[in-house]
């Protein structure tokens, strides 16, 4: 089924995970992850009445139920967004983002955005969302507009204030807090992936998959970084004069729930103290062992000596008494 709004509409759709997915850190031994429906979409995308109730989509979104959410299709001058209707709030998480890049040109653009923001579902004039943002912008240009020396498509992040306007015209030079080059990312012959993982005032990390399937690249990684603690996800493209198909094939967001190493270690210590203590007794342990057991046997002993001398006095007994009679 293939759904269409004009840009000055919203549909909406809700992708429903009802499973947890074992990817990146969420396979570590010392990270139990959980996953986040409200933050995740997958194929049909639309609940069964044809509504969300997780997502907004809007602009010149497509939704195809059984494929995409093509954000910004092969055509000049479109763009659109999908934003999630709930903040991200968990303390640590992870974004896994199945997506596509791909068109029929030689010459292309432009690309398309990653968002945890304040704001929400707000057209602008960067890569299809609103300028002067607060909160992570992630960006994957594919059009080089004025970057000497650097290779497109280039990934990038900016970590915007809500007052600094993203520098459009050098592709976003004077904003890049970090990125990486990412030849082969649009076309690829595997699914493109971007795996976004984030914990808090800790660290945020981006790898990609586009060398080959499950090779994972590491494009760039920050430590001390913290995002907004309310922030929505989205995801928005945009095209001009050149163009691309921009599609969303499925996000899938995890809450990370790392194992208390300092506990774990304490009471590891506190094990291993109380083993110490045991084993520096084990003589006194084993001889009071041994001396229940002798004490136990001896009772026993007595018990049947006892009845075995009641027994030949009640024999004797009987036999005085039989020879009395005679």
């Amino acid at each position: 089924m293939l759904l269409q709004r004009p840009w000055s509409s919203l549909c909406l759709l809700a992708g429903s995970l009802s499973q947890a997915w074992g990817i990146g850190l969420s396979e570590h031994p010392d990270v139990k992850a959980i996953s986040l429906r409200t933050h995740s979409l997958e194929p049909p995308y639309l609940d069964s009445d044809m509504q969300s109730r997780w997502w907004d989509f809007g602009g010149d979104t497509i939704i195809r139920t059984d494929k995409y959410i093509r954000l910004a299709s092969d055509k000049p001058s479109r763009d659109g967004y999908i934003f999630s209707r709930v903040p991200l709030t968990a303390t640590n998480w992870e974004i896994e983002v199945e997506f596509k890049i791909h068109g029929h040109g030689n010459l292309y653009g432009d690309g398309f955005a990653m968002w945890l923001t304040k704001e929400r579902a707000q057209q602008g004039n960067v890569f299809g969302s609103k300028d002067k943002f607060d909160g992570l912008g992630i960006f994957f240009d594919t059009y080089k507009n004025n970057r000497p020396g650097t290779v497109f498509p280039y990934v990038m992040a900016m970590l915007g204030d809500g007052k600094t306007a993203y520098d459009k015209d050098n592709d976003g030079k004077a904003n890049e807090l970090a990125g990486c080059s990412a030849r082969g990312i649009r076309n690829a012959n595997i699914p493109t992936k971007a795996r976004l993982t984030y914990f808090a005032d800790k660290s945020l990390k981006l790898d990609l998959q586009y060398k080959s399937e499950n090779e994972w690249t590491n494009c760039f990684e920050i430590p001390d970084f913290k995002v907004p603690p309310v922030a929505y996800l989205g995801f928005s493209a945009e095209t001009g004069e050149l163009s691309d198909n921009h599609d969303i094939i499925t996000v899938r967001t995890q809450n990370l729930y790392k194992h208390n190493s300092g506990s774990n270690k304490a009471a590891e210590a506190k094990a291993k103290g109380k083993s110490a203590s045991s084993a520096k007794k084990p003589t006194s342990y084993k001889g009071e062992k041994k001396s229940s057991w002798t004490w136990t046997l001896f009772k026993f002993l007595l018990f049947g000596l006892g009845v075995a001398l009641a027994y030949v006095a009640f024999t004797m007994w009987r036999a005085n008494k039989r020879d009395h009679r005679f």
